[in-house]
């Protein structure tokens, strides 16, 4: 079935997939596992220590059934290959509405064999085809799956200041630039959905924040940044007993507010020594990452300070969703699953000049562009999947319109759509590197993520009501 709206002179075309789903509630059982895949990473230039937890890698899953339906959260530290979600639905032989998996978007934890090392901003499109993660992803769920027993789930939401607008204006060269904006939008909510068991002993956390891990992009370290310090903080105050999972939030235009070691860091990898002076990150990345100098190996001082304050960050992140988790009441041990999903299509465009950031740029008529839309109601909560990184406004904005109260943006999920950044139809005007870098027409997509978003969410709590 095919809807054509217009909205606002911009021709959008919504495919819906329609999922046979049942509005009643059933008892819950849940099952979550993780499995390390840090030996399928990228050689890193500067070893590993081992003294950091967030050195390793992992792929985390929750497996949720409620009798009358299955459905599975994963979560891969980095970027996940376009193949896990068949591959997860397969396993279940549930449908593919029904399944998230999501990237935590670490820009130093790079897959071995993907183009470009998997490295975000190059680019490169995902690895088509079969990707190292599918044994992985399949292993993963088999063993959630095998852990399933009755459950309660209970949803909270928190605070954290950890993240802050990216879009500015250099004080120095008066143009637009990759730095802090305080002043800019900027949620800091920090979501956390609680799975115990009926017992009360944990069994999983799935929590959603929105900022860009790129402590360490450049350094020539891996690590899956500040969500693995995070998970695995909260993964073992429990004794490996329980599963953290973090997703990213609408996080296309936020970065973590303090990136002073990270750009230190990348400066001495350029050959030069760090004596204090305040940094900009984007001139001190760019000369590494756009083949301006040279990088050289971290020495062990600088790996461990910024090693240090990904930790930090991770820490309070993680402190914060176990204050909420340790708030919050036992929560329902009879929940609604129930996943739909629609294809929002928007005008293209193809840029014809160069330049990162700061002067405008020059564009044709491109291919259209699609973005995949999924909801996955579980209980009372409806979790929002895109399939790319939208700014933050965007998904306080569809927030804002939901009738569900507990609605989770899940960012970088389902694979990565060709849209480069999804961004505000204001942010046109700014000449950043993520609106110059944009495939999407200005007028489109911002109006139809909150449209197509707000239909599938209303969709799902019709069902839920229709269920009581």
């Amino acid at each position: 079935m095919q809807t054509r709206t217009l909205i606002a002179g911009t021709l959008i075309v919504f495919a819906a997939t329609a999922v046979a789903t049942c509005a009643e509630a059933g008892p819950l059982r849940v099952g979550a596992s993780r499995v390390e895949f840090t030996r399928l990473a990228s050689a890193p230039a500067t070893p590993p220590t081992g003294r950091y937890e967030h050195e390793k890698l992992y792929l985390r899953a929750i497996v949720l059934d409620n009798g009358l339906a299955q459905a599975a959260l994963v979560t891969v530290d980095g970027n996940a290959p376009e193949s896990l979600p068949a591959k997860v639905a397969g396993e279940l032989k549930c449908p593919i509405e029904n399944v998230i998996v999501s990237s935590t978007h670490s820009h130093s934890a790079y897959l071995t064999g993907s183009p470009s090392g998997g490295r975000p901003g190059t680019g490169a499109q995902q690895q088509q085809g079969p990707s190292p993660l599918d044994d992985v992803v399949v292993q993963a769920v088999r063993e959630a799956r095998a852990k399933l027993q009755p459950a309660r789930m209970a949803f909270g939401a928190g605070t954290a200041y950890l993240n802050v607008n990216r879009d500015a204006i250099s004080p120095q060269t008066r143009l637009w630039t990759q730095d802090a904006n305080p002043a800019a939008p900027s949620d800091k909510t920090v979501a956390v959905m609680k799975f115990e068991s009926l017992a009360g002993e944990p069994v999983a956390l799935y929590f959603n924040y929105a900022m860009h891990p790129v402590n360490l992009y450049q350094t020539g370290l891996v690590s899956a940044d500040y969500p693995g310090a995070a998970c695995r903080h909260i993964e073992q105050i429990y004794g490996d007993r329980m599963v953290a999972v973090f997703t990213q939030g609408a996080e296309g235009d936020q970065n973590p507010l303090y990136l002073r070691a990270g750009t230190a860091a990348l400066y001495q990898r350029g050959g030069r020594e760090y004596r204090g002076q305040p940094l900009v990150r984007e001139p001190v990345e760019a000369e590494i990452r756009d083949g301006g100098r040279q990088p050289v190996p971290l020495d062990a001082k600088a790996a461990e300070a910024v090693k240090r304050v990904v930790e930090a960050q991770g820490v309070i992140l993680a402190e914060e969703v176990l204050r909420v988790a340790h708030s919050l009441p036992a929560g329902a041990a009879e929940v609604r699953i129930s996943g739909v999903q629609k294809t929002i299509t928007c005008p293209g465009r193809t840029r014809t000049n160069e330049g990162r950031e700061g002067q405008p740029g020059a564009y044709t008529d491109g291919p259209d562009v699609n973005l995949m839309m999924r909801v996955l109601g579980i209980g009372t909560v409806g979790l929002v999947a895109v399939n790319a990184e939208m700014y933050n406004a965007i998904g306080q904005g569809l927030k804002a319109k939901s009738p569900l109260a507990n609605t989770v943006i899940v960012g970088l999920a389902n694979g990565r759509a060709n849209s480069g950044y999804v961004v505000t139809d204001d942010a046109y005007g700014r000449y950043t590197f993520q609106v110059l870098g944009s495939r999407l027409k200005p007028g489109c997509a911002e109006t139809a993520i909150q449209a197509a978003g707000l239909e599938l969410l209303t969709q799902y709590a019709t069902g839920l009501t229709a269920g009581k």
